[in-house]
Formats: structure tokens, C-alpha cells, sequence
């Protein structure tokens, strides 16, 4: 079944609003704000740095990034990557962007993928929330942004390194506040 009518999401709180509309459970939701927290966080740093990134590439992928477990809810709870590929064709179905949809598969595979930097973020900021630091996904954004940007490597590696090690330290508290119960 292929939507026709392409929908256009312009904002995270359109792309929760779908989510639900898809039958996204509050668990689900709820992953994808705090994992949107630390996007935004990324986000706004690596824009002082100079550059430029489709911010809401960003955001509405790591919103949208586990849709597929809306259709493998198992891997809510446990562990498992079947969503990655059923979230990017689902999300295509109902006519999202294809640079978004990637995003599904993207975020868990781009160890084995040729990403753009703005899914290298999304893959950090769902490492990230949890307090999780990944060191050749880490590598990776600062080679990129080195490369753009002219810098010395080991300044942006620094920056970066602060700025990853200050999102992850409240990974602790992220998870505490994931601990979803239904009323």
C-alpha cells in the first residue's frame, strides 16, 4: 500500500503527531523526545562551530528514526534491528521524504553505509542519550567536520569530545526519566 499524497513534516511535534497517528505506543514517543534532547543539544553546538547542517533533517529523523518498531514492537523492549529497513518502508509508504526514511536504517547501520553528517548525529544523539559514548562514530563526525571546516583536527576533536562527553553524563538521568508506566 503506497500514500499517494506525499506528507510534508515540518517540525518534531508533526512528526510525534504522526507517530501516533501510525499507532506509535507513549513508550515509543518517549524514547524518541529524549533522544530528540540531545539532538538539539548537538545540533545547536555544531552550528557555533560554523556548520551549516539541515537541522531539520536532523531533528525529524531522530524523531522518526524507530518508527519500525511501531510494526516490531518486541524490539521496544529488547534487542533486534528488523526496524531499522520496516521503519524506512513504512515511513515511505505513507510518503515521508526519502532522506528522512533512510534515517531508519541509517541510524543503526552507518557503520556499513556512506551517511551524510546529519545521520552520523542522529546515530550519536540515540548513542548519547543513554549515556553510551561511541569512539568510530565519534571519529567519524570529527573527520567530517574537520574536513569542512579546515580546522585542526584535535581542536575539533576536543570541542567535540567535550561537548559528547557533557550529553552523555546526563545519560543516567535520561534513562530514569525512560522508565515509562502506563497510569
Amino acid at each position: 500500500m503506497t500514500n499517494k499524497k506525499r506528507i510534508q513534516l515540518t517540525t518534531p511535534q508533526n512528526a510525534y503527531k504522526f507517530l501516533r497517528e501510525l499507532g506509535a505506543s507513549d513508550r515509543l514517543i518517549l524514547h524518541s523526545q529524549l533522544v530528540c534532547e540531545v539532538a538539539e543539544k548537538i545540533v545547536e553546538q555544531i552550528s557555533r562551530l560554523g556548520i551549516m547542517i539541515n537541522k531539520r533533517l536532523v531533528l525529524l529523523g531522530v524523531v522518526l528514526h524507530d518508527a519500525g518498531k511501531i510494526r516490531h514492537i518486541e524490539e521496544l523492549e529488547g534487542a533486534g534491528n528488523r526496524h531499522e529497513e520496516a521503519g524506512e518502508s513504512l515511513l515511505v509508504e505513507y510518503g515521508i521524504a526519502p532522506d528522512i526514511a533512510r534515517c531508519c536504517r541509517s541510524h543503526g547501520q552507518w557503520q556499513t553505509m556512506n551517511c551524510s553528517l546529519e545521520e552520523y548525529l542522529i546515530a550519536i544523539s540515540d548513542t548519547l542519550w543513554k549515556g553510551k559514548r561511541d569512539s568510530n562514530l565519534e571519529i567519524r563526525i570529527v573527520d567530517i567536520i574537520t574536513e569542512r571546516t579546515g580546522r585542526n583536527r584535535w581542536e575539533v576533536l576536543i570541542e567535540l569530545d567535550t561537548l559528547f562527553e557533557s550529553v552523555a553524563s546526563d545519560g543516567q538521568k535520561r534513562l530514569l526519566r525512560s522508565q515509562y508506566s502506563p497510569e
